[in-house]
């Protein structure tokens, strides 16, 4: 042992630190940044969305006891994602966490894909992450230190049975293998990537009404005999962020419930 008197329970604390939080108005992004904040994060929230979900997650971090800013944009877009990021440091101090969660699913069988619809998915899934990874970098590596988490998917390791989704499963595969890439670049300057790949998830896209006949496949597919709830992306989200990972960096982390086992 190097030191028989760390604090277990602090590795896991984030008091002092900022985060920025893409895809933060819903979903697992809004948890994952209201999940920053219970353990003592300010954090920055941005998101595309028209409605009010970035103040409600806001609402959540100031019950929580911290600061937060709202922020609307758009991850495809390079200059406002060096805004955003410009604006998060002015506002809320030295960006040191980053979790890029932005993201959209749809399916079409491959020999019917039309090319907008490609290339929408891509431009948000991978293009967007690497340019949110970009801007963070640029802020992390001129503060000496910073821990970035993308949110990719077990469909970038598998193919899901009975879903055509040959361009979704391509972009999260393409989240995976560029974060490890990033990790390696940055491995020496002081940041860490991984990436969370999430099995099937309630988020509100899985659980609208039309998609019940779907979501009991989904649950019925899992070991686990259900779907994670957002709550379950929390703990690797943080563990992955706080010096308890101090020694990981380019791994993709399956929170699956045991479904890449089979």
């Amino acid at each position: 042992m190097s030191d028989i008197t760390l604090n277990a329970p602090k590795l896991f604390d984030l008091s002092g630190q900022v985060a920025f939080v893409t895809g933060a108005g819903s979903g697992i992004g809004q948890r994952i940044a209201i999940g920053l904040a219970q353990c003592g994060a300010d954090v920055a929230l941005l998101d595309r969305r028209s409605d009010d979900g970035l103040a409600n997650t806001a609402s959540h971090i100031k019950a929580a006891g911290h600061r937060s800013i709202q922020i609307a944009a758009d991850v495809t877009s390079k200059s406002s994602l060096g805004e955003a990021v410009a604006r998060t440091e002015a506002e809320l101090g030295a960006l040191t966490l980053a979790v890029n969660a932005a993201g959209i699913a749809n399916a079409n069988p491959a020999e019917e894909m039309e090319e907008d619809q490609y290339q929408t998915l891509m431009d948000i899934n991978l293009k967007g992450v690497f340019l949110a990874c970009q801007a963070e970098a640029r802020a992390m590596l001129k503060n000496g230190r910073g821990s970035i988490v993308n949110i990719a998917s077990m469909s970038g390791v598998i193919v899901n049975r009975g879903l055509s989704q040959a361009h979704y499963n391509a972009s999260k595969a393409g989240v995976i293998h560029m974060s490890k890439s990033l990790a390696m670049e940055w491995v020496g300057r002081g940041i860490r990537v991984n990436t969370i790949s999430p099995g099937y998830t309630a988020t509100p896209m899985n659980t609208r009404p039309e998609m019940v006949h779907q979501t009991k496949l989904f649950e019925e597919q899992t070991p686990m005999q259900r779907m994670a709830g957002v709550d379950e992306m929390v703990g690797p989200a943080v563990f992955l962020l706080s010096n308890a990972a101090s020694f990981v960096t380019g791994v993709d982390l399956l929170v699956d419930g045991g479904f890449c086992c089979w």
